[in-house]
Parts: structure tokens; C-alpha cells; sequence
């Protein structure tokens, strides 16, 4: 089983504080990820910012598209972005459309559907059929403020989901004490913004996650 990937969530309010935590960890993880807030502040500039510094690292653009699939992924891939989301309650056109976009761009462009509110598995399928290949599973922001801890139904949809041939990023507040409860599961990417960017020493923090990410998965 390969080892998951380290995602950096840059869910800051303006570019300079985003680059700021770059600037420390760039180097430390896999995948940088322009953060839903970060993109509605600053916009595709920061995409083709982060991948103008960091060429050789994974940038994801965390748009979730709702609509204008084609055009938004063309907007995501034209500024530098490898990867880009779209949100589960899109419609199947708006998947496809910018998983066409990804496909004639060519390898190593792609696209994910991010899990956050509602889903089905009958949606799931569809996603599967059309050659849909990486999902975000999300405890999503307001829900970790209410409380709501990962669950056991939690891993038994990751794990169905696995299942199903989906590759994983696993996202929603997670520290370095939430990584054994995914032990075992072919998680493809964790993802990790505050427990990282906000420690007293950042750099420290990234190599302590990929540390135990290696001892769990290794």
C-alpha cells in the first residue's frame, strides 16, 4: 500500500498570509492546496501563484464547481492547477464536463468530487461509471465546531467507498492523534491545514505527520 500523500489546506484570508506558511512548508509536503477561502479572496491568482513558486509540487484548486464544469476547470488547469473539486451535489454533466478538461490537458491533471452535505450511493456509482477516480471525504468545518467526531460510519463509508476503486483524501480538522483511526484503509491523501499552519513550530509539525504517516502505512 503506498504511503498517503501530506495536502496543506491554505484556507487563509489573503495571498500574503498564505505565502507566509509556504514559505515554511512548501518543502514539507506533497500537495498544496489553494483553499475554498483563500480562492473566493484572491482568486485564480492564487492557484497560479502557488504553482509558480512550488512547480514541482501538487497544487489543487479547492473551487468546488457547483455549475460551468468545462469553464472553471479550464479556468483551474489555465492557472497552474493540477487537480481541482467539485462539490457532491453538482450534477453528473458538470463531473464529466470538467473531467473532459482534466483528460485533454493530459496526464497528471485531475479531478475530484469533495464530499461535503449530502450524497448518495447511487451518486457514487454514477461517479465510478464515469471514470471519476479521487474523492474528498470532508468533516466539514461547521460540523467539527458542533462537535462532530469521526465515527465508525465515517470509516465504514471510506472503506466501501475504497471499495469501489475511489482514491481518498481525508480532510475536516485532523491532527496527527485522528491518523490511527485510518490505519489499514488505502487513503491516497490527508489533508491538514490548521493542525500544521497554526503549530508553534510549523515545519516540525508536517515532518511529525509524515513521520507517523510512514509508521502507520509503511
Amino acid at each position: 500500500m503506498p504511503l498517503p500523500l501530506l495536502q496543506l489546506a491554505l484556507d487563509n484570508r489573503s495571498l500574503p498570509d498564505a505565502l507566509t506558511a509556504t514559505r515554511l512548508l512548501a518543502t514539507e509536503v506533497d500537495v498544496l492546496e489553494a483553499g475554498t477561502i483563500l480562492i473566493g479572496a484572491e482568486g485564480m491568482q492564487a492557484v497560479r501563484c502557488l504553482k509558480t513558486l512550488y512547480p514541482d509540487r501538487i497544487v489543487l484548486a479547492d473551487i468546488k464547481a457547483a455549475d460551468a464544469g468545462s469553464i472553471l476547470a479550464d479556468m483551474c488547469f489555465g492557472s497552474g492547477a493540477d487537480w481541482m473539486t467539485v462539490i457532491c451535489c453538482a450534477p453528473i454533466a458538470t463531473v464529466t464536463s470538467a473531467m473532459a478538461e482534466a483528460k485533454k490537458r493530459g496526464a497528471g491533471y485531475d479531478v475530484q468530487v469533495e464530499l461535503t452535505g449530502s450524497w448518495s450511493w447511487e451518486e457514487a456509482k454514477a461517479w465510478r461509471a464515469a471514470g471519476l477516480s479521487q474523492l474528498v471525504y470532508h468533516r466539514g468545518r461547521d460540523a467539527q465546531a458542533a462537535g462532530q467526531s469521526w465515527s465508525d460510519e465515517d470509516l465504514a463509508k471510506i472503506r466501501r467507498l475504497a471499495d469501489m476503486g475511489f482514491a481518498l483524501s481525508i480532510t475536516g480538522g485532523l491532527t496527527i492523534d485522528d491518523l490511527p483511526l485510518f490505519a489499514g484503509l488505502p487513503v491516497k491523501v490527508f489533508i491538514a491545514g490548521r493542525a500544521i499552519r497554526d503549530a508553534a513550530d510549523p515545519a516540525a509539525a508536517a515532518r511529525a505527520f509524515k513521520a507517523r504517516i510512514a509508521e502507520l502505512w509503511g
